[in-house]
């Protein structure tokens, strides 16, 4: 049996590489990384109706304009949207969030989630601005109370908002 390797992480946080990091061929070095760093997450996505997209994203979610960049007949505008995180889930556990938050199974491979201050304001601004809802506001396991929704560019969002513990 191997045991799992230490790694520090980020804020001194210790992480175990696994036999299954290393089946993947995951090593316990990862120097260049760490020097290197990640700095943005940024989550490119390509619509048909980029104007539509771009008055629901920007003007009715709110998401800030950093910069925005035009070439011969196309557009492209980079929205801020806070900080970042890559969710990771399997099939099993993204069932069950669906579960929780539409009560079926409905979103495909990829799902974007906003935190806002309030996730029931937000969902009836998105729904006015053209987005389904798929789910109203449901409070979660998790401790937040969470809409589904189906915006432009076929998007499937998720609007959460911490609950306070």
């Amino acid at each position: 049996m191997r045991l799992p390797l230490p790694l520090k992480g980020r804020g001194g946080c210790i992480r175990f590489l696994g036999v299954r990091d290393r089946e993947h061929g995951i090593e316990g070095d990862h120097k260049a990384m760490q020097q290197n760093g990640v700095h943005e997450l940024r989550l490119v996505v390509t619509t048909e109706d980029y104007d539509r997209a771009l008055h629901f994203y920007r003007d009715v979610l709110g998401l800030k304009e950093r910069a925005a960049f035009a070439s011969a007949g196309g557009h492209v505008t980079i929205l801020e949207a806070g900080r970042a995180t890559l969710e990771l889930t399997d099939s099993a556990h993204a069932e069950f969030i669906d579960k929780v938050e539409v009560g079926r199974r409905v979103a495909g491979h990829v799902r974007v989630a906003f935190e806002v201050d309030d996730s029931t304001a937000s969902t009836r601004a998105l729904e006015a601005a053209g987005a389904t809802v798929l789910a109203e506001p449901t409070r979660t396991p998790w401790n937040s109370l969470n809409a589904r929704l189906q915006g432009p560019a076929g998007l499937q969002l998720t609007l959460f908002t911490e609950l306070v513990k």
